[in-house]
Order: C-alpha cells, then structure tokens, then sequence
C-alpha cells in the first residue's frame, strides 16, 4: 500500500525569512503535503496503522467521523480508495443543498455519507445500520494509539537530531503526542493550537504520548478565531510567506502554524542559535473555502 504514496518526494525545505537571519534562528519544514494530493500531510502517517489492522482482520469497510470540510474525511476516502476498501463517512450535522468541496471529492473517490444531527454526533451515536462486525472504525482525526504511533514515523523522514524544537499545527492532539513520544528528550515540541480555548489539549497529548508536559508546550494564542476561522492579517501573512519561500500553507492549520512561529521568533521567544523543525500538515483542500482571489497559490 505505501508504494500508491509518494513518500519519496517529502522534502526538508529551509524557510529563508529576514526575522530568522535577524534573530539568529534557523528553521526548515517538513513538507508531507507533497505525499498525495488528497492523502495529505500527516493524515496518512495517522490513519497509517489503522489501515493495516483492518487490512490484517479482513475488513473490507472502513467507519470514521468529522465535519463537511474535514482533511480526515478526504484522506480516508482517498486511502480507502487506493487500498481497495470500502469507506464511509459519517458526517456532523443535516445534509446542505450544495455539498463542500470535501465531500465532492470523498464521493469521488467512493466514500459513503451519512449524515447525523449534531447532538448524536457529540453523544458518538452510531447508526443501527452501521454496527456489524465487518466493519472498521477509526476515530475522528485518527485519535487514538494507532493515530499516535503513525504520526511518531513522521520525524523518520528527517534528521530529526538537527534540531532543538519540533513545531506543529495541533487539532485533536494526536499528531503532536507522536511527535512528542518520538523526540529526543533534549527536544522540546511546540503546539499552536488552531481550536479556541481547547484547554483539554494538554491533558490528551500526556495521556496519548505518555510524557510529561515539560517535553511539549502548548500555545493557544493563534487559532484566529477557532477551528477553521481566519482574518485578513492570516492570509496577508499566507500570500507573503507564499511570496518569500514558495512554500503554499492552509489557513486551517499550517498557516497559523507558520504565523505563529515567525511571530514568536520575533518576540524572542527561542533561543539564539535555536533550530527549528516546523510539521507542514497538508490540508492545502481546505483553502478551497475561501473565495476566489483571496489567497495567490
């Protein structure tokens, strides 16, 4: 299965900004939105040992849960796809007129959608159809020890012994406890979260990673709004980076992501002579919920 992933073509591009020359930091990112143009980023490296567990039982049905512009939604049915399995998509909330380009091209690639209301969703009611034997569940967002120990290989694409701070986009924390658990303990990772006020991210990722929380730190003040919400000085910011590096980010996660870094670095919050490694998540379908003209990549 890994063979269908271009797993070869993930690169560590040096991000050149003059803050950085200024400050005395480097950093780089770890470009895994070049993977697969729909299995983007990081969700592959969670949904990763999910799939072999139900490849292994035989189960030919694949049950997972998010929202109508949900990266995991895509990402599934895309890996279902090329995995010859079967998937369905359970999705937050009553069906719209006009589909989300998400859920387009899940239906493309052979996803099943059901839709619930969004208090069975939050009360994780499955629906009666849905519980038999031969099918799979994987949680939202991957979440869970699987999602954990498949986000851990992510730093086996770089040499992750270069650098003092690894730094992620975090949404359910599931990506973060894995690069947590796989650091070195000289190492700190760093979290900017993309939810507001999702004040129990600390919690999940010691429970999910089983370290302490002096290996990690978490940020919340960079979510612009909350999950999936922006403001202008974002894009500004997206369009500029765009323009420096060439490197395209999405506003839902990796956007902020690179926001908040150059801010923090410019406020003297790492060190001289720091190295950073920054997690480019993928995600970049998500920006085709802006309007047209909004963003220049």
């Amino acid at each position: 299965m890994q063979e269908k992933f271009q797993l070869h073509a993930i690169t560590v591009d040096p991000i050149r900004l003059p803050q950085l020359a200024e400050k005395k930091v480097e950093a780089d990112i770890l470009r895994l939105d070049k993977i697969h143009p729909l299995v983007s980023g990081n969700k592959w490296f969670k949904l990763r040992f999910y799939l072999d567990e139900a490849i292994a039982q035989q189960k030919k049905n694949i049950v997972t849960f998010g929202g109508a512009w949900s990266n995991h939604i895509l990402a599934t049915a895309a890996a279902c796809h090329i995995s010859n399995l079967k998937s369905i998509g359970i999705i937050r909330g009553e069906e719209t007129a006009t589909p989300s380009p998400t859920l387009v091209q899940a239906k493309e690639a052979g996803m099943q959608i059901v839709f619930i209301n969004r208090q069975d969703y939050a009360d994780k009611k499955i629906p009666a159809d849905l519980k038999k034997d031969e099918y799979y569940f994987i949680p939202e967002g991957g979440f869970g020890e699987k999602g954990v120990d498949g986000a851990a290989t992510i730093l086996d694409y770089c040499n992750k012994e270069n650098y003092t701070h690894i730094c992620c986009a975090i949404g359910t924390g599931t990506m973060m406890a894995g690069l947590v658990k796989a650091s070195a303990s000289q190492q700190q990772v760093i979290g900017i979260s993309v939810l507001k006020n999702n004040l129990a991210l600390e919690e999940n990722v010691k429970t999910l990673s089983g370290h302490s929380a002096h290996h990690f730190q978490i940020n919340h003040d960079y979510h612009f709004g909350g999950y999936a919400k922006h403001k202008t000085p974002l894009l500004d910011f997206m369009n500029n980076f765009y323009r420096q590096t060439n490197i395209p980010t999405d506003f839902v996660y990796t956007g902020k992501l690179v926001y908040a870094i150059t801010d923090l670095i410019t406020a003297d919050f790492f060190p001289t002579s720091s190295r950073l490694l920054l997690i480019h998540s993928g995600g970049l379908q998500g920006n085709s919920s802006l309007d047209k003209g909004k963003l220049i990549f």
